[in-house]
């Protein structure tokens, strides 16, 4: 897949590369809260909604730096993908032709659904690596649930901001602000 850069390349690098370590330090910031409540969720729709396939330019830049912050190790390997089916959902999401008050509870429950579903996404690399069985993986997923339901909870509140700021992007996108 090819993402195409508009406008000036340096201009998009520059605003990918600030969106991508605003994602990384607003994870860092929210260490402090429970586990698993962040803004990720926020940033990654706000973003597709706005920048649509070139959304993974950020993506992967808070990727890397979450790696090179916190070492490249064996947990890092899923978020190569576990954020995949949330920018997958957005970006068809993106294309409902819904008022913005109809697409808020939708835009709520996908984010929620995908914290949800963040240990499930997770678990094939952890059965991988740590050679669990598939009953193995099952019990891992089991015991991490309730940590994946205040993700749920976390994401579903957060994502009460991603048509506000999906505009406001738009709009410093556009240049008329």
């Amino acid at each position: 897949m090819r993402l195409y850069l508009r406008g000036s390349r340096a201009r998009d690098l520059t605003i990918f590369a600030m969106l991508g370590a605003m994602m990384f330090t607003s994870r860092i910031l929210t260490m402090i809260l429970p586990p698993n409540m962040h803004m990720l969720g926020l940033f990654i729709a706000a973003i597709t909604l706005t920048y649509r396939k070139r959304a993974l330019i950020p993506l992967y830049i808070f990727i890397l730096l979450d790696g090179v912050y916190h070492g490249f190790s064996i947990w890092w390997v899923p978020y190569l993908y576990v954020w995949l089916p949330l920018w997958g959902a957005f970006m068809l999401a993106g294309k409902i032709n819904l008022p913005a008050k109809a697409k808020a509870p939708i835009f709520m429950i996908l984010c929620a659904l995908h914290g949800l579903s963040f240990g499930t996404l997770y678990a094939p690399a952890q059965a991988f690596f740590f050679r669990l069985s598939f009953q193995g993986m099952i019990a891992w997923i089991i015991a991490g649930l309730p940590f994946d339901v205040m993700h749920a909870v976390g994401n579903f509140a957060a994502a009460t901001l991603i048509i506000p700021l999906a505009a406001l992007l738009k709009k410093l996108d556009s240049g008329r602000f």
